[in-house]
């Protein structure tokens, strides 16, 4: 499928009549699996491509490498792929243009933008350094005509430590970054339903939350207006928590239940096979 078709599809596919369903790959095995049993798109998670690749998150992690990795995940799969590039790969708003060019030669049609500065005076960049960035990337996608979905990530509920007014310092933000170019709005931390209709009621976008044990199902946030649901990190750091218990139950007692369960290795061989 071309990639502006594949674009448009992506965009499609977020609506609360049906939320989108991302179940964040972190490598080419993970995204095949999960397109296996249904997945319309598939999205990277960030933290799980950095652990992958030996990094630790947090915009440590070489911008080639992930470039490469999104490569491999879109070669390997026959849906969508939207990539969360951190804050972009970059100190400079040309920078994130740089990794949006690298992004869609690799063919993703979405990727997560996010407002964190880690290293400064402030735990999040200023909105309107934020807004050049995003414009940055908008340009840089407008000018090879593929119609990329940019999710404006805002951390206020995840590094602002005084939640006095952190909704509205959200709904500020949002709306500054949509004017700059963004598709989407990305709010991590949030699973609270009064707080996600607010923020649902105050984003003239389609609102994207972080979902996991504790969190509304699935219908109610599509019922409160949640255009898109995702599981960031979780997968990725439980598989690492079966190894982690895996290893200590051999360590420790010479047993193997812990393994129980696991997909069959002809299975994960076949799901790879198929796109090698």
């Amino acid at each position: 499928m071309p990639i502006n078709d594949r674009a448009q599809l992506f965009r499609s596919l977020h609506t609360a009549v049906n939320p989108l369903r991302l179940a964040n790959a972190w490598d080419v095995a993970s995204a095949r699996v999960i397109e296996s049993i249904g997945a319309t798109a598939i999205a990277t998670t960030s933290a799980g491509v950095a652990w992958s690749l030996g990094s630790p998150d947090g915009d440590e992690l070489d911008r080639d490498r992930a470039l490469d990795l999104i490569a491999r995940i879109v070669t390997a799969v026959g849906v969508p792929v939207t990539a969360d590039i951190e804050s972009g790969f970059g100190a400079s708003p040309e920078a994130v243009a740089t990794t949006i060019a690298g992004v869609l030669d690799a063919g993703a049609v979405g990727v997560n933008l996010e407002d964190s500065l880690r290293g400064g005076p402030s735990p999040l960049r200023p909105a309107q350094e934020q807004a050049e960035r995003l414009a940055a990337a908008r340009g840089a996608a407008d000018e090879t005509g593929v119609e990329l979905y940019i999710n404006a990530r805002i951390d206020t509920f995840l590094r602002l430590s005084d939640p006095a007014g952190r909704l509205d310092e959200t709904l500020s933000r949002a709306e500054t970054y949509l004017a700059a170019g963004a598709d989407g709005i990305f709010v991590p931390g949030v699973v609270d339903p009064t707080t996600v209709a607010a923020l649902v009621d105050g984003i003239a976008a389609p609102l994207n939350i972080l979902a996991g044990p504790g969190s509304p199902d699935l219908g109610a946030l599509g019922a409160l207006g949640v255009a898109r649901v995702s599981l960031g990190s979780s997968i990725a750091a439980a598989a690492y928590a079966v190894a982690r218990r895996a290893a200590e139950e051999f360590f420790t007692t010479g047993t193997y239940s812990s393994l129980a369960g696991a997909l069959a290795y002809g299975e994960i061989n076949e799901l790879l096979r198929k796109h090698a």
